[in-house]
């Protein structure tokens, strides 16, 4: 901090003290869960400005653009992927691959759940795939819980394994300017020997005991995944963007883009051909549900922390 910029301090306190009091109290009000965490942030933000300790350049200055727009770009793009029910037909193909085994449904569903973490944030992953292992866990007449608890271990562990698993990540990999395939080359391999460590314990502690009958198997087996397909024409646009923005991260450093260009670009990409077609207001509030898809507090919560 230059004296420019602290000279206008507040009771001429030392900045370093205000600084680090603000940002403890900025963290026990976030761990008390008292309030929003964005509006903590923001507020926090806020007083550094106003106390002095930041101009408002410099404030500006240290909100990583590349960060928030990769993660606004890859929430808009998966709140669109959602609608079309890919993830849902993941999981009951992959319960059919098993022939409805219990014990190897707590694997499918593990490995499922890690893989689409390491493309989607941990909690969206979350909700898209309890509701289908509460659905084919009733039809077996099997224990839910330790499927659950394995995919909240295999969502935390699975979204380690690329750059976009997580906003950790992403802010890892912009601050020391880590490519896609950097977290790729060095995480995978550390996330899938967990991934199987993780499944042995809990096949041993809780896999082994999950039985059923046939007749419960042949029920799962009659699911008709392809029905978990909600609008196929919307299914291969998402897949098309997807291949080319995952692409993108991979060829980022050669092209010379931020991945967070490529977020955007995917996802505006993907907005027109989600709303090519339809009338001016039908547009309009297509493209309002899908930008109301990403979560904001998430966002202006990381821009307070910045």
């Amino acid at each position: 901090m230059d004296a420019a910029t602290a000279s206008h301090l507040i009771f001429g306190l030392n900045p370093q003290i205000v600084a680090t009091i603000i940002v403890v109290v900025c963290y026990l009000i976030l761990f008390s869960e008292k309030l929003n965490r964005a509006v903590v942030a923001l507020l926090a933000a806020a007083i550094m400005i106003f106390t002095g300790i930041l101009t408002q350049t410099t404030a500006l200055k240290g909100i990583d653009f590349n960060t928030l727009a990769l993660l606004i770009g890859m929430m808009t793009i998966v709140g669109i992927c959602e609608k079309s029910g890919m993830f849902q037909y993941v999981a009951f193909w992959g319960a059919k691959k098993v022939h409805a085994n219990p014990r190897g449904l707590l694997a499918v569903l593990a490995i499922v759940t890690a893989f689409f973490s390491a493309f989607l944030d941990n909690v969206t992953t979350v909700l898209l795939i309890v509701p289908v292992t509460f659905q084919i866990t009733e039809k077996l007449k099997v224990n839910p819980y330790p499927y659950l608890i394995l995919e909240i271990f295999a969502s935390n562990i699975g979204g380690t394994a690329t750059l976009i698993g997580d906003p950790p990540n992403i802010l890892i990999g912009s601050s020391l300017n880590l490519s896609f395939m950097d977290f790729v080359k060095e995480l995978t391999p550390v996330v899938i020997f967990t991934m199987f460590v993780i499944i042995m314990i809990f096949d041993f502690f809780w896999g082994r005991h999950l039985k059923t009958d046939s007749r419960r198997r042949a029920e799962v087996m009659k699911i008709d995944e392809r029905k978990a397909i909600t609008n196929k024409a919307l299914l291969a646009k998402c897949l098309g963007v997807l291949f080319v923005v995952i692409l993108g991260f991979i060829m980022a450093e050669h092209i010379h883009l931020n991945n967070g260009t490529i977020a955007i670009c995917g996802a505006a990409v993907l907005l027109m051909l989600y709303t090519w077609g339809n009338r001016h207001d039908e547009r309009e509030a297509k493209t309002a549900e899908a930008l109301a898809m990403v979560d904001w507090t998430t966002i202006f919560f990381f821009t307070g922390l910045f």
